[in-house]
């Protein structure tokens, strides 16, 4: 079982920039009605991709992480690998969406590995 890990500012270079998996991570606030609706999409995602690690910054709780990465609005997913982005999908998405989203851009790295 996969688990959505919560993600801090003293364990986010641990957790996902030191991950030698694809690790997608959700910038979300509690007050966001589209980061709800994303939220049982990750927990399925997470059950369905056992070779990706998922993790959520709560921008209001930890809010030095999100500059670095020049997150401007919520959701934002950013899919990480080898310490470095991926790719970034901004916005409240269908699982159809997240999965295309993931198996693009993990089929792509795979084979550039």
């Amino acid at each position: 079982m996969n688990k959505i890990i919560e993600l801090t500012e003293q364990n986010f270079k641990n957790k996902v920039l030191q991950s030698k998996n694809f690790f997608l991570v959700d910038f979300w606030a509690p007050w966001c009605n589209p980061c709800k609706i994303l939220a049982p999409i990750l927990e399925e995602i997470a059950e369905e991709y056992s070779n990706i690690s998922i993790g959520k910054v709560n921008i209001e709780e930890y809010s030095n992480i999100a500059p670095m990465y020049s997150i401007r609005s919520i959701p934002t997913l950013l899919l990480f690998y080898n310490s470095e982005v991926l790719a970034t999908k901004v916005g409240a998405i269908s699982k159809i969406q997240l999965k295309e989203f993931l198996d693009e851009h993990i089929k792509k790295n795979i084979k550039t590995s």
